[in-house]
């Protein structure tokens, strides 16, 4: 009974501490229990008959003949992490003291000295200092420590109270320890530690208290359950991820909510987290065709025949077409090559020369007017470039220059060629040439009698304006019809 409220005792006293004490900075907490060893051999005695106690390190390792070992739950200790790797620990423990020294006989059998299980009680308060940063490992926490505590030890032939005549003799030690733990998991590892404890009294032994145990580490803050504690958690409250140092990411695009334009979809990084289901570089949030691929020019909607009309809203989704006639090319009733939308005389054929009407009066050759008409036409002819094929708008450009010439039968003309004074001379004679024959071919595939025309290619040698300039070579590049007379 009188064990027991010792043992009682010194739990008090170590949750007295538990507002005081220390461990690591993320689980601040540590409560250590386990077994542990008297040595009172090795402390600086003489070891003759009166002083049965040796040289201070002398058989320290020596367990049988010298180590008094309680084999159950012998001491607990609580500590709390400071900072700056320092702890402070608190802790109680209980033992029974049955080896006490040697004698230095030649003729006994045994010279180590036994005595009738002293009991043993002891409070300790330390500061440690931990070396596991110094050593750079997360395993391995070895500690120095110092402090002072208060010792019992019942009284023997080797300690006696000879002031008071307790059963018990109590001191007070200053205590010096080395420590290692070795940490299986976050929480959990197994300790061993060595104290030495000096008594302030000559009638308290001097001795080691060895000890080995599990340490467990508690204490850290986690309000979110995520596995990061609070202190290091940029989103406390919110349970999230440690690459984001708490924070969430609920869509799982690795962009965290904070910075994702779309929190609850999968995106990409380059639209802030934003999805693009089409792929077509406009985010479904701002993609009126959000499941076609399209074009950005056209909010992401497809346009399949490029006459920017978009393919909803395209009467003639595969025929160019001009948006004020709904994506559909215009008619032409009278089939005069001039389309109702410009024709004067929508249902009479008439000419292009006199804008879809007929002409009131015949010409024999065409005024200068109409060859200047001729030339705006023939000027917005547009090649490839370096080539002689055409764009395709240029198709528009022939058949009205082909009208043109059907009207004046007995009249010939010359196609003539220019470039500008980009590139070989040589290379611009042959591609003027090309293309005039191009434009000559054109036409006559359509209708122009072959005899009526003549082309040819003056490449860079008639310049209308400089060709130090964009515009300039804009306006070289270009097809002229003359009247031959």
């Amino acid at each position: 009974m009188k064990n027991l409220s010792r043992l009682l005792f010194t739990l008090v006293l170590v949750v007295s501490f538990s507002n005081v004490n220390a461990q690591d900075q993320d689980n601040p907490w540590a409560i250590n229990f386990g077994i542990n060893a008297i040595d009172v051999y090795p402390v600086g005695g003489d070891l003759n008959d009166n002083d049965p106690q040796g040289p201070y390190f002398d058989e320290f390792v020596n367990v049988e003949d010298h180590w008094s070992i309680l084999p159950s739950l012998s001491t607990i200790s609580l500590s709390k992490y400071v900072g700056n790797n320092f702890s402070i620990q608190a802790g109680g423990s209980i033992n029974k003291i049955t080896k006490w020294g040697q004698i230095e006989d030649p003729v006994a059998e045994d010279n180590n000295i036994s005595v009738a299980g002293l009991n043993y009680y002891a409070v300790d308060g330390n500061v440690r200092y931990h070396l596991a940063d110094l050593i750079k490992s997360k395993k391995l926490d070895p500690t120095i420590g110092i402090g002072g505590g208060y010792t019992w030890i019942e009284e023997g032939p080797y300690n006696t109270n000879t002031v008071s005549g307790n059963n018990n003799v109590g001191a007070g030690t200053l205590n010096g320890s080395l420590g290692l733990t070795y940490w299986v998991s976050d929480n959990i590892g197994l300790f061993i530690e060595s104290k030495y404890k000096h008594s302030f009294q000559d009638y308290l032994t001097k001795h080691f208290q060895h000890s080995a145990g599990i340490s467990v580490k508690f204490g850290g803050t986690d309000t979110d359950g995520d596995g990061i504690f609070d202190k290091n958690d940029a989103c406390p409250e919110v349970a999230g991820l440690e690459a984001f140092n708490g924070c969430p990411d609920t869509d799982g695009d690795g962009i965290e909510d904070s910075k994702d334009s779309c929190p609850n979809e999968a995106g990409l990084a380059e639209f802030n987290g934003c999805p693009d289901t089409d792929g077509d570089g406009v985010v479904d949030g701002s993609d009126d065709c959000p499941t076609v691929k399209g074009l950005k020019s056209l909010n992401g909607c497809p346009d399949a025949d490029g006459d920017g009309v978009t393919d909803a809203k395209d009467k003639c989704p595969k025929e160019a077409g001009p948006a004020a006639n709904n994506g559909c090319p215009w008619a032409d009733t009278d089939g005069d090559g001039v389309t109702d939308n410009v024709d004067k005389c929508p249902k009479v054929v008439g000419t292009v020369a006199n804008n879809g009407c007929p002409e009131v009066v015949a010409v024999v050759q065409p005024t200068q007017e109409v060859i200047n008409k001729l030339n705006a036409y023939a000027r917005t002819i547009l090649f490839d470039s370096g080539k002689s094929s055409f764009k395709s708008q240029t198709v528009e450009v022939l058949r009205n220059i082909t009208a043109i010439l059907k009207e004046y039968p007995a009249s010939n003309f010359s196609i003539e060629g220019h470039t500008d004074s980009v590139g070989a001379k040589s290379s611009n004679q042959l591609l003027s040439e090309r293309r005039a024959n191009a434009v000559r071919d054109y036409l006559v595939a359509n209708g122009i009698e072959k005899a009526r025309l003549t082309s040819y290619g003056f490449g860079e040698d008639y310049p209308v304006d400089s060709n130090a300039t964009r515009n300039g070579r804009k306006n070289n590049r270009r097809t002229e019809i003359k009247l031959k007379k």
